[in-house]
Protein backbone atom coordinates (compact mmCIF):
# COMPACT_ATOMS: atom_id res chain seq x y z
CA UNK A 1 0.00 0.00 0.00
CA UNK A 2 1.50 3.32 -1.04
CA UNK A 3 1.61 6.26 1.31
CA UNK A 4 0.15 9.56 0.18
CA UNK A 5 3.63 10.96 -0.33
CA UNK A 6 4.77 7.96 -2.36
CA UNK A 7 1.67 8.30 -4.54
CA UNK A 8 2.45 11.99 -5.12
CA UNK A 9 6.01 11.17 -6.10
CA UNK A 10 5.01 8.29 -8.36
CA UNK A 11 2.29 10.18 -10.24
CA UNK A 12 4.68 13.12 -10.69
CA UNK A 13 7.36 10.82 -12.16
CA UNK A 14 4.91 9.31 -14.64
CA UNK A 15 3.53 12.70 -15.66
CA UNK A 16 7.00 14.21 -16.14
CA UNK A 17 8.25 11.20 -18.12
CA UNK A 18 5.20 11.32 -20.40
CA UNK A 19 5.81 15.02 -21.01
CA UNK A 20 9.60 15.00 -21.47
CA UNK A 21 10.66 11.45 -22.33
CA UNK A 22 13.72 12.06 -20.13
CA UNK A 23 14.76 10.08 -17.06
CA UNK A 24 13.27 11.83 -14.04
CA UNK A 25 15.42 12.98 -11.12
CA UNK A 26 14.46 14.07 -7.61
CA UNK A 27 15.61 17.64 -8.22
CA UNK A 28 13.24 17.98 -11.21
CA UNK A 29 10.29 16.82 -9.11
CA UNK A 30 11.24 19.16 -6.27
CA UNK A 31 11.34 22.16 -8.60
CA UNK A 32 8.33 21.44 -10.83
CA UNK A 33 5.78 19.41 -8.89
CA UNK A 34 6.57 18.85 -5.21
CA UNK A 35 7.89 22.23 -4.21
CA UNK A 36 7.20 21.56 -0.54
CA UNK A 37 9.41 18.46 -0.52
CA UNK A 38 13.20 18.39 -0.47
CA UNK A 39 15.13 16.60 -3.20
CA UNK A 40 16.61 14.27 -0.57
CA UNK A 41 13.16 13.24 0.70
CA UNK A 42 11.92 12.65 -2.86
CA UNK A 43 15.07 10.66 -3.68
CA UNK A 44 14.44 8.32 -0.73
CA UNK A 45 10.83 7.79 -1.79
CA UNK A 46 11.92 7.06 -5.37
CA UNK A 47 14.36 4.44 -4.08
CA UNK A 48 11.54 2.77 -2.13
CA UNK A 49 9.26 2.90 -5.18
CA UNK A 50 11.98 1.23 -7.23
CA UNK A 51 12.20 -1.61 -4.70
CA UNK A 52 8.42 -1.97 -4.91
CA UNK A 53 8.55 -2.36 -8.69
CA UNK A 54 7.02 0.98 -9.70
CA UNK A 55 10.19 2.65 -10.98
CA UNK A 56 13.44 1.55 -12.56
CA UNK A 57 16.81 3.20 -13.02
CA UNK A 58 18.37 2.29 -16.39
CA UNK A 59 21.78 3.62 -15.29
CA UNK A 60 23.16 4.26 -11.82
CA UNK A 61 23.79 7.93 -12.58
CA UNK A 62 20.44 8.48 -14.32
CA UNK A 63 17.02 9.36 -12.98
CA UNK A 64 14.11 6.91 -12.86
CA UNK A 65 11.49 5.89 -15.41
CA UNK A 66 8.06 4.29 -14.79
CA UNK A 67 7.42 0.57 -15.09
CA UNK A 68 4.20 -0.93 -16.46
CA UNK A 69 2.99 -1.18 -12.88
CA UNK A 70 3.43 2.58 -12.46
CA UNK A 71 1.61 3.34 -15.71
CA UNK A 72 -1.26 1.11 -14.57
CA UNK A 73 -1.66 3.04 -11.32
CA UNK A 74 -1.45 6.35 -13.22
CA UNK A 75 -4.07 5.27 -15.79
CA UNK A 76 -6.42 3.95 -13.10
CA UNK A 77 -6.15 7.33 -11.38
CA UNK A 78 -6.99 9.12 -14.65
CA UNK A 79 -10.02 6.87 -15.19
CA UNK A 80 -11.29 7.39 -11.63
CA UNK A 81 -11.34 11.17 -11.93
CA UNK A 82 -12.53 11.19 -15.53
CA UNK A 83 -15.79 13.06 -16.05
CA UNK A 84 -18.23 12.46 -18.95
CA UNK A 85 -17.12 14.33 -22.03
CA UNK A 86 -19.03 17.29 -23.40
CA UNK A 87 -20.83 17.05 -26.71
CA UNK A 88 -18.38 16.20 -29.47
CA UNK A 89 -16.72 18.81 -31.63
CA UNK A 90 -18.91 19.60 -34.64
CA UNK A 91 -16.09 19.38 -37.16
CA UNK A 92 -15.42 15.77 -36.12
CA UNK A 93 -19.05 14.85 -36.74
CA UNK A 94 -18.88 16.51 -40.16
CA UNK A 95 -15.68 14.63 -40.96
CA UNK A 96 -17.32 11.30 -40.13
CA UNK A 97 -20.44 12.17 -42.12
CA UNK A 98 -18.46 13.30 -45.15
CA UNK A 99 -16.48 10.06 -45.33
CA UNK A 100 -19.14 7.63 -44.17
CA UNK A 101 -20.59 4.89 -46.37
CA UNK A 102 -22.20 2.14 -44.28
CA UNK A 103 -20.52 0.45 -41.33
CA UNK A 104 -17.21 -0.12 -43.13
CA UNK A 105 -17.06 3.49 -44.27
CA UNK A 106 -17.81 4.76 -40.76
CA UNK A 107 -15.17 2.60 -39.09
CA UNK A 108 -12.54 3.29 -41.74
CA UNK A 109 -13.18 7.00 -41.32
CA UNK A 110 -13.07 6.72 -37.52
CA UNK A 111 -9.73 4.86 -37.56
CA UNK A 112 -8.23 7.51 -39.85
CA UNK A 113 -9.60 10.34 -37.69
CA UNK A 114 -8.18 8.76 -34.52
CA UNK A 115 -4.82 8.41 -36.26
CA UNK A 116 -4.82 12.13 -37.10
CA UNK A 117 -5.98 13.27 -33.66
CA UNK A 118 -3.71 11.01 -31.61
CA UNK A 119 -0.57 11.06 -33.81
CA UNK A 120 -0.38 7.30 -33.23
CA UNK A 121 -2.41 4.50 -34.91
CA UNK A 122 -6.20 4.56 -34.84
CA UNK A 123 -8.08 1.26 -34.72
CA UNK A 124 -11.76 0.46 -35.27
CA UNK A 125 -13.46 -2.92 -35.10
CA UNK A 126 -16.93 -4.41 -35.19
CA UNK A 127 -17.75 -7.85 -33.80
CA UNK A 128 -20.95 -9.74 -34.57
CA UNK A 129 -22.28 -11.05 -31.23
CA UNK A 130 -24.99 -13.13 -32.82
CA UNK A 131 -25.27 -15.02 -36.07
CA UNK A 132 -24.85 -12.65 -38.97
CA UNK A 133 -27.66 -11.79 -41.38
CA UNK A 134 -26.92 -11.98 -45.07
CA UNK A 135 -27.50 -9.10 -47.42
CA UNK A 136 -25.94 -10.42 -50.64
CA UNK A 137 -23.50 -13.05 -51.83
CA UNK A 138 -21.58 -13.58 -55.08
CA UNK A 139 -19.37 -16.37 -56.44
CA UNK A 140 -16.83 -15.46 -59.14
CA UNK A 141 -14.92 -18.20 -60.97
CA UNK A 142 -11.20 -17.39 -60.86
CA UNK A 143 -9.85 -20.50 -62.62
CA UNK A 144 -10.63 -24.23 -62.90
CA UNK A 145 -10.06 -24.86 -59.18
CA UNK A 146 -10.64 -21.54 -57.40
CA UNK A 147 -13.68 -19.36 -56.75
CA UNK A 148 -13.80 -15.87 -55.21
CA UNK A 149 -16.48 -15.71 -52.53
CA UNK A 150 -17.94 -12.24 -51.76
CA UNK A 151 -20.25 -11.88 -48.76
CA UNK A 152 -22.07 -8.67 -47.79
CA UNK A 153 -23.74 -8.64 -44.38
CA UNK A 154 -26.55 -6.41 -43.17
CA UNK A 155 -24.95 -3.11 -42.23
CA UNK A 156 -22.53 -3.19 -45.16
CA UNK A 157 -19.66 -5.33 -43.79
CA UNK A 158 -17.94 -7.13 -46.69
CA UNK A 159 -15.95 -10.39 -46.52
CA UNK A 160 -14.10 -12.07 -49.35
CA UNK A 161 -12.30 -15.42 -49.59
CA UNK A 162 -10.67 -17.52 -52.27
CA UNK A 163 -12.15 -21.04 -52.06
CA UNK A 164 -10.31 -24.02 -53.56
CA UNK A 165 -12.70 -26.37 -55.37
CA UNK A 166 -12.30 -30.10 -56.05
CA UNK A 167 -14.03 -29.68 -59.45
CA UNK A 168 -14.30 -26.99 -62.08
CA UNK A 169 -17.64 -25.31 -61.44
CA UNK A 170 -19.16 -23.31 -64.35
CA UNK A 171 -20.00 -19.67 -63.70
CA UNK A 172 -23.68 -20.23 -64.45
CA UNK A 173 -23.85 -22.85 -61.67
CA UNK A 174 -22.14 -20.45 -59.31
CA UNK A 175 -24.62 -17.74 -60.22
CA UNK A 176 -27.50 -20.12 -59.67
CA UNK A 177 -26.18 -20.94 -56.19
CA UNK A 178 -25.76 -17.22 -55.44
CA UNK A 179 -29.33 -16.50 -56.57
CA UNK A 180 -30.63 -19.27 -54.35
CA UNK A 181 -28.76 -17.86 -51.33
CA UNK A 182 -29.77 -14.26 -52.08
CA UNK A 183 -33.45 -15.16 -51.93
CA UNK A 184 -32.77 -15.77 -48.22
CA UNK A 185 -31.30 -12.32 -47.59
CA UNK A 186 -32.23 -10.97 -44.17
CA UNK A 187 -32.33 -14.40 -42.51
CA UNK A 188 -29.84 -15.54 -39.88
CA UNK A 189 -27.05 -17.76 -41.15
CA UNK A 190 -28.17 -20.83 -39.18
CA UNK A 191 -31.49 -20.87 -41.04
CA UNK A 192 -29.84 -20.23 -44.40
CA UNK A 193 -27.31 -23.04 -43.87
CA UNK A 194 -30.00 -25.70 -43.31
CA UNK A 195 -31.89 -24.72 -46.48
CA UNK A 196 -28.69 -24.68 -48.52
CA UNK A 197 -27.60 -28.10 -47.30
CA UNK A 198 -30.89 -29.56 -48.49
CA UNK A 199 -30.59 -27.78 -51.84
CA UNK A 200 -27.03 -29.03 -52.38
CA UNK A 201 -27.89 -32.63 -51.56
CA UNK A 202 -31.08 -32.77 -53.64
CA UNK A 203 -30.34 -30.68 -56.74
CA UNK A 204 -26.66 -30.11 -57.45
CA UNK A 205 -25.50 -33.68 -57.98
CA UNK A 206 -22.00 -33.58 -59.50
CA UNK A 207 -21.25 -30.16 -58.04
CA UNK A 208 -22.32 -31.02 -54.49
CA UNK A 209 -18.76 -31.50 -53.19
CA UNK A 210 -17.67 -28.13 -54.56
CA UNK A 211 -20.69 -26.36 -53.11
CA UNK A 212 -20.24 -28.03 -49.74
CA UNK A 213 -16.71 -26.65 -49.66
CA UNK A 214 -18.01 -23.14 -50.40
CA UNK A 215 -20.68 -23.66 -47.74
CA UNK A 216 -18.01 -24.62 -45.21
CA UNK A 217 -16.11 -21.41 -45.92
CA UNK A 218 -19.32 -19.42 -45.51
CA UNK A 219 -19.89 -21.14 -42.18
CA UNK A 220 -16.44 -20.07 -40.96
CA UNK A 221 -17.21 -16.47 -41.93
CA UNK A 222 -20.73 -16.22 -40.57
CA UNK A 223 -21.19 -18.60 -37.64
CA UNK A 224 -20.56 -17.22 -34.15
CA UNK A 225 -18.51 -14.14 -33.30
CA UNK A 226 -16.55 -12.53 -36.11
CA UNK A 227 -14.51 -9.35 -35.91
CA UNK A 228 -13.75 -7.01 -38.79
CA UNK A 229 -10.78 -4.72 -38.14
CA UNK A 230 -9.76 -1.35 -39.61
CA UNK A 231 -6.48 0.44 -38.88
CA UNK A 232 -5.16 3.87 -39.75
CA UNK A 233 -1.83 4.74 -41.29
CA UNK A 234 1.46 4.07 -39.47
CA UNK A 235 3.14 7.13 -40.99
CA UNK A 236 2.68 9.20 -37.80
CA UNK A 237 4.87 6.77 -35.86
CA UNK A 238 7.97 7.88 -37.75
CA UNK A 239 7.73 11.13 -35.76
CA UNK A 240 7.30 9.43 -32.36
CA UNK A 241 10.63 9.18 -30.47
CA UNK A 242 9.61 5.87 -28.88
CA UNK A 243 9.46 4.24 -32.32
CA UNK A 244 12.76 5.56 -33.66
CA UNK A 245 14.11 2.12 -32.76
CA UNK A 246 13.41 0.25 -35.99
CA UNK A 247 12.90 -3.05 -34.14
CA UNK A 248 9.98 -1.56 -32.16
CA UNK A 249 8.42 -0.16 -35.32
CA UNK A 250 8.76 -3.46 -37.16
CA UNK A 251 7.21 -5.37 -34.24
CA UNK A 252 4.13 -3.15 -34.25
CA UNK A 253 3.95 -3.25 -38.06
CA UNK A 254 3.97 -7.06 -38.03
CA UNK A 255 1.01 -7.19 -35.62
CA UNK A 256 -1.01 -4.73 -37.70
CA UNK A 257 -0.20 -6.66 -40.88
CA UNK A 258 -1.26 -10.02 -39.44
CA UNK A 259 -4.46 -8.61 -37.91
CA UNK A 260 -5.40 -11.95 -36.32
CA UNK A 261 -3.29 -11.36 -33.21
CA UNK A 262 -4.74 -7.88 -32.76
CA UNK A 263 -8.28 -9.23 -33.19
CA UNK A 264 -7.53 -11.95 -30.60
CA UNK A 265 -6.09 -9.35 -28.21
CA UNK A 266 -9.26 -7.25 -28.47
CA UNK A 267 -11.36 -10.38 -27.99
CA UNK A 268 -9.51 -11.21 -24.76
CA UNK A 269 -9.66 -7.73 -23.25
CA UNK A 270 -12.77 -6.01 -24.65
CA UNK A 271 -15.53 -7.62 -22.64
CA UNK A 272 -17.34 -4.57 -21.32
CA UNK A 273 -18.70 -1.26 -22.54
CA UNK A 274 -16.67 1.87 -21.87
CA UNK A 275 -13.01 2.86 -21.76
CA UNK A 276 -10.22 0.33 -21.22
CA UNK A 277 -6.43 0.48 -21.33
CA UNK A 278 -3.98 -2.38 -21.91
CA UNK A 279 -0.38 -1.46 -21.06
CA UNK A 280 2.88 -3.09 -22.13
CA UNK A 281 3.31 -6.63 -20.85
CA UNK A 282 -0.40 -6.80 -19.96
CA UNK A 283 -0.97 -7.62 -23.65
CA UNK A 284 0.71 -11.04 -23.48
CA UNK A 285 1.85 -10.20 -27.03
CA UNK A 286 5.67 -9.86 -27.11
CA UNK A 287 5.59 -7.56 -30.13
CA UNK A 288 3.49 -5.05 -28.16
CA UNK A 289 5.48 -5.02 -24.92
CA UNK A 290 6.50 -1.39 -25.57
CA UNK A 291 2.99 -0.32 -26.60
CA UNK A 292 -0.33 0.50 -25.00
CA UNK A 293 -3.84 0.13 -26.43
CA UNK A 294 -6.54 2.54 -25.28
CA UNK A 295 -10.03 1.58 -26.42
CA UNK A 296 -13.68 2.48 -26.05
CA UNK A 297 -16.34 -0.18 -26.58
CA UNK A 298 -20.11 -0.24 -26.95
CA UNK A 299 -22.51 -3.14 -27.60
CA UNK A 300 -25.95 -2.88 -29.17
CA UNK A 301 -28.21 -4.61 -31.69
CA UNK A 302 -26.15 -7.80 -31.78
CA UNK A 303 -22.75 -6.24 -32.39
CA UNK A 304 -19.89 -4.73 -30.42
CA UNK A 305 -18.10 -1.65 -31.79
CA UNK A 306 -14.60 -0.78 -30.62
CA UNK A 307 -12.56 2.35 -31.32
CA UNK A 308 -8.99 2.47 -30.12
CA UNK A 309 -5.53 3.97 -30.32
CA UNK A 310 -2.24 2.05 -30.32
CA UNK A 311 0.81 4.01 -29.23
CA UNK A 312 3.83 3.87 -26.93
CA UNK A 313 3.55 3.20 -23.21
CA UNK A 314 4.71 6.81 -22.80
CA UNK A 315 1.55 8.29 -24.27
CA UNK A 316 -0.63 11.09 -22.93
CA UNK A 317 -3.37 8.79 -21.63
CA UNK A 318 -5.62 11.58 -20.38
CA UNK A 319 -5.70 13.25 -23.81
CA UNK A 320 -6.15 9.99 -25.74
CA UNK A 321 -9.03 8.92 -23.49
CA UNK A 322 -10.69 12.29 -24.05
CA UNK A 323 -10.26 11.98 -27.83
CA UNK A 324 -11.78 8.49 -27.83
CA UNK A 325 -14.73 9.67 -25.77
CA UNK A 326 -15.44 12.50 -28.19
CA UNK A 327 -15.07 10.50 -31.41
CA UNK A 328 -17.20 7.65 -30.06
CA UNK A 329 -19.89 10.12 -29.05
CA UNK A 330 -19.71 11.81 -32.46
CA UNK A 331 -20.22 8.46 -34.20
CA UNK A 332 -23.44 8.00 -32.25
CA UNK A 333 -24.75 11.41 -33.38
CA UNK A 334 -26.17 9.98 -36.59
CA UNK A 335 -27.80 6.68 -37.66
CA UNK A 336 -25.97 3.55 -38.76
CA UNK A 337 -27.20 3.81 -42.34
CA UNK A 338 -25.15 6.96 -42.85
CA UNK A 339 -28.07 9.43 -43.17
CA UNK A 340 -28.26 12.32 -40.77
CA UNK A 341 -31.97 12.86 -41.13
CA UNK A 342 -31.58 16.25 -42.82
CA UNK A 343 -33.29 15.25 -46.06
Amino acid sequence: MLTERQLEVLLSVVHEFIESGEHVGSRTLSKRYLTGRSAATIRNEMADLEEMGYLMQPHTSAGRVPTTRAYRLFVDTVLQRRSPSDRGAGEWVEHLKAHRNGVEGALTSASELLTQLSSYVGVAAVTQLRQARLSKIDFIRVDTSHVLLLVILEGGIVHHRIVEMPYDLPQDSLEDLARRINTLAGHEWGEVRILLQNYIMQELGLYADSCRRALGELDRILAGEHTTLFTGSLSNLFNVPDFQDIARFQALFSILEQENELVELLGRHVRFDGIGVIIGEEHDVPELENCSVVFSSSSSEGQRTVLGVIGPKRMNYERIISVLDRVFQDMSEFPADGHDGSD
